[in-house]
């Protein structure tokens, strides 16, 4: 049988077996570098970060699981990650445990093995891949589930990552102390697609896939204990979901300042574009991007854009490459590090940001953080995020991108004065130091409620 890390045999039913880990100590700690006006310390937590599918070219929720995860660790905690498949990139003092699944959407339905079918979520998620629907957070609910139950009662907290899955309605049910992270309401994604949506049967399809909408909005009115990355998300969930904003507790995103960091020896490539951006998604923007770069070649014929991001071929985005004859204009670049990331944010002369929406932002943050002039929409939080550090333009507008697109590259005091106030702002408002302290005043309320007696986990 396979391994899971703690050395435990795995069974054919996809869920992850581990010996119990020794209960936490009551050490006190010290946070490292603690962020101005952090209360005192107390005593070190391990805590269970929970992820369905985590790794961080998948979008933001990965990036959120690595950073907090470090985070939390360097204020002196104990932080396990469950992750299903692909699996997080985390820093070597979390650890990690694998919650295999079938993984449909790397491997395809022909994946499916004899052993499998000895699992009933394992059919469940190959039956829901097969008629176009998406079953993984469900599934990776049913999963985490079964292995907590087994071996989860000594964590302090269990924090979900926006799974929004039946599962965690059980985990609460049976009192593990349970926290879930919405980053925004995935009906904007739905939104977004079917305003995009060509004909009839694509808007079919759109619907079926998210059909998991259901089950989240259950579960996220039910939760006890729910937190957002925005003011913007907060307002958006709370309308999506029927809640009550007062409800939604805010911790903002962090961006990590040390790693993204403006490198000095680096040069800016002249008429260098970048963008961060998942280009096959409508509520990406990337189309307006792609309108903006066509309007500007004629002033501007070296200019070039670094898509981080590679559209599939074939795909929309990649016709329309071709349609507005940008293909020679185009760099494209997926499955990077973070060193060569924050080396090509570095490289550009201007950042984009042409997402008709965004729960948070990471690539505005990453992008000032590293000291690179940015041009943003409006698009959800963004605003909230980028503040005066950039330019703003309004969202499915190319001629207004590419005209502050065209300020940017023709006035070099203004992009250096954006390159300060962006790092700036993001050392000061955004860092994950003081998104981690934040978290864990939070995680102190929900294991010791208001005139609660005793330790929450000696209810568990």
């Amino acid at each position: 049988m396979a391994q899971d890390p703690t050395g435990a045999p795995r069974t054919a039913d996809s869920s992850t077996r581990a010996v119990r880990p020794a209960a936490p100590t009551s050490a006190t700690v010290v946070p490292l570098n603690p962020p101005t006006g952090e209360t005192a310390p107390q005593r070190a937590l391990h805590i269970c970060l929970l992820g369905y599918r985590s790794a961080p070219f998948g979008g933001g929720q990965g990036i959120y699981l690595k950073y907090l995860s470090k985070a939390l660790v360097d204020a002196g905690h104990r932080v396990d990650v469950i992750s299903g498949q692909p699996y997080p990139h985390l820093d070597p003092r979390v650890r990690l445990i694998p919650m295999p699944g079938l993984n449909l959407f790397e491997t395809g339905l022909g994946s499916l093995r004899f052993h499998h079918l000895s699992s009933l979520t394992n059919i469940i998620e190959w039956t829901s891949k097969l008629s176009g629907g998406f079953a993984e957070p469900y599934c990776f609910g049913r999963r985490v589930v079964k292995y907590l139950k087994r071996f989860g009662r000594h964590y302090d907290i269990i924090h979900d990552n926006q799974s929004l899955s039946y599962g965690m309605l059980e985990l609460q049910r049976l009192g593990f102390p349970l926290v879930t992270t919405i980053h925004h309401p995935v009906t904007s994604d739905l939104r977004i697609a079917l305003k995009a949506a060509k004909n009839w049967r694509e808007r079919l399809f759109i619907k079926r896939w998210h059909y998991f909408l259901k089950m989240q909005k259950r579960v996220a009115g039910e939760l006890h204990h729910v937190v957002t990355v925005s003011e913007r998300s907060r307002e958006d969930i709370a309308a999506a979901f029927d809640l009550q904003p007062a409800a939604i507790h805010l911790v903002h995103c962090g961006i990590d300042t040390e790693e993204f960091r403006p490198l000095p020896e680096v040069s800016k490539i002249p008429r260098r574009l970048m963008a961060t951006v998942s280009a096959d998604q409508p509520l990406k923007g990337v189309r307006y991007l792609f309108e903006a770069l066509a309007e500007l070649l004629p002033k501007y014929p070296d200019l070039e854009l670094l898509l981080v991001g590679k559209p599939h071929a074939g795909g929309e985005a990649d016709q329309l490459i071709d349609k507005l004859g940008l293909r020679g204009y185009i760099r494209t670049v997926s499955g990077i590090s973070t060193e060569e990331l924050v080396r090509y944010y570095n490289e550009a002369e201007v950042a984009v940001v042409p997402s008709v929406y965004e729960g948070f932002g990471l690539p505005a943050g990453e992008a000032m953080s590293c000291g690179t002039a940015l041009v943003s929409t409006t698009g959800g939080a963004l605003p909230e995020v980028v503040g005066d550090a950039a330019l703003q333009v309004p969202v499915r507008d190319s001629q207004a991108l590419g005209a502050a697109i065209d300020r940017l590259l023709s006035d070099g005091d203004l992009r250096c004065q954006l390159e300060q106030a962006g790092r700036r702002r993001i050392e000061s408002l955004f860092c994950w130091h003081r998104s981690a302290a934040q978290m864990l005043d939070y995680y102190q309320t929900v294991i010791h409620p208001p005139h609660s007696t005793g330790d929450a986990l000696e209810n568990c």
